[in-house]
């Protein structure tokens, strides 16, 4: 099928989202892993309120978010004509998804339904995970909380300092709307502190935290962070990444 983006992505343009704003320390791995420690000690269990965690929406700010307040994620249909998306095939669909996204502060990208759906079961079993993101010479730690159909993204040092008060730095929310039509789910992603986190790096850090749930030998690390914390180490994430161990 022809690809068709102009008309399309003109009803994109008119349906952004206008939700409401969501109201670096640099790591070894000894260190990570006694912070993991402690923070276990301190909380036996992660906090599970996700849904009070923090507002989503798709405004960038600069301030932690105050309170808590349910998700409220814009539903698919604000986003693009469903419409006319209807008659795309997957393939074009995709491809416009991901073009209107680029130059416009966020991230577009799509997945199988059947990776979403594995996605999904490990995710409900494992919410908790802790990735190092390189910068320079070495590298700041993200504290993952994945709740399908979103996942949140901040530093661990400020979970650690705030607990469910602390804001994400990178929000991602799934939509399924298409997932057993055209096998294809949509996945939108928005950096919220743009101070702390480049487009780039939220790309990288969702690709990364899919990897580490969608690949079994990864996912053994993420099932060892939740269920045997005692022995879990930083340092074979590190490992797996290729990155040098500080």
């Amino acid at each position: 099928m022809q690809r068709i983006s102009s008309g399309l992505l003109r009803n994109l343009s008119c349906s952004i989202l206008s939700a409401n704003a969501l109201k670096h320390r640099t790591f070894t791995a000894c260190s990570v892993n006694r912070i993991l420690r402690n923070f276990r000690q301190q909380e036996p269990t992660v906090p599970g309120h996700f849904l009070k965690w923090v507002s989503l929406g798709f405004v960038r700010t600069s301030r932690f978010a105050t309170g808590f307040t349910p998700l409220q994620p814009k539903p698919l249909d604000s986003i693009i004509d469903m419409e006319r998306a209807k008659e795309k095939s997957p393939e074009d669909l995709a491809s416009i998804w991901d073009d209107y996204h680029l130059g416009r502060g966020h991230i577009g990208a799509t997945m199988k339904s059947k990776l979403y759906h594995l996605l999904v079961q490990r995710a409900a079993d494992c919410r908790y995970f802790v990735i190092p993101l390189w910068r320079g010479s070495g590298y700041t730690t993200m504290f993952a909380q994945v709740q399908m159909p979103h996942i949140l993204f901040t530093g661990l040092e400020d979970y650690k300092a705030r607990g469910t008060q602390a804001a994400p730095y990178f929000t991602a929310s799934f939509y399924t709307e298409f997932a057993e039509s055209k096998d294809l789910v949509l996945i939108r992603g928005d950096v919220v502190f743009t101070s702390k986190l480049t487009d780039e790096e939220a790309k990288w850090l969702l690709e990364t935290a899919q990897s580490f749930y969608l690949n079994d030998a990864r996912y053994k690390l993420v099932e060892r962070f939740n269920k045997e914390t005692r022995d879990f180490e930083f340092k074979d994430v590190l490992r797996a990444l290729d990155m040098p161990i500080l």
